[in-house]
């Protein structure tokens, strides 16, 4: 019996290891998932991190492109190119563009020093003047041993340094209007608002941060900036109608 039932689970594995179709309700299926060996090898697409290159690319280099082409605006940060469909009713991408932007995170609390920097190295100015009243009262606040700074909603008080002795009390509308760098350097970067807050961290020094107040409405208009970018740079090439744009 043993033997009987070892030669029973030996006929079953060779049986599974050997595809085999079947009909269900007049359609064809298959028990096991085939990859084709003859199938044709794909290119590795190109990666770079501006939308110039991807422009340069399909203007320079259309021997490599297909007849017709797609490029899709995944995200605000990220763009790719693809064939149209192949025989195999598949897609071939060619090209991968990620934006490199500097980091800011939103909702985390900032030393005075380390919020100065990011407010200046991640955010645009001359859009609005919320970036510099922010940046003047981060950088002139007194430390914890003899600040005051009240909160009421709407506005937030701070007593801050005028001189090496005087003190006067700044105003910081809430929330604040600024311009960070989140999409493509070469498009318009979209504004947003943002809440701005001042708490008392280790050691009694004052700290920072920016809570996103949009609902992330920017990312659409980020999208659509993008999309455009690449109608306005594309519009003079060759039969333009082979390449379709989508965000």
């Amino acid at each position: 019996m043993i033997k009987e039932a070892i030669a029973y689970i030996t006929s079953l594995a060779v049986e599974a290891q050997d595809p085999k179709t079947i009909e269900i309700n007049g359609k064809t299926y298959c028990t096991k998932n085939l990859t084709r060996y003859d199938k044709p090898e794909k290119a590795k697409p190109i990666e770079a991190t501006t939308l110039t290159s991807l422009v340069d690319y399909i203007k320079q280099r259309r021997d490599e492109l297909r007849e017709h082409m797609i490029i899709q605006v995944v995200s605000p940060t990220e763009v790719r190119l693809y064939s149209g469909l192949l025989e195999e009713r598949d897609r071939e991408e060619l090209f991968t563009a990620t934006a490199l932007l500097p980091q800011f995170e939103y909702g985390r609390e900032y030393s005075q020093e380390g919020f100065l920097i990011s407010l200046q190295s991640c955010f645009q100015s001359g859009k609005t003047d919320d970036r510099e009243a922010v940046a003047i009262l981060a950088s002139n606040i007194v430390n914890a041993q003899s600040q005051t700074f009240s909160d009421d909603g709407i506005t937030q008080q701070a007593v801050i340094k005028t001189g090496i002795t005087t003190k006067e009390q700044a105003l910081v509308p809430n929330p604040v209007h600024l311009t960070p760098y989140r999409t493509f350097l070469e498009v318009d970067q979209p504004e947003s608002d943002f809440i701005f807050r001042i708490s008392e961290g280790r050691g009694g020094e004052p700290v920072f941060k920016l809570v996103a107040a949009d609902g992330g409405l920017w990312k659409s208009q980020a999208v659509g900036n993008v999309k455009k970018y690449l109608e306005d740079e594309l519009a003079d090439i060759e039969n333009r109608e082979q390449i379709t744009i989508i965000a």
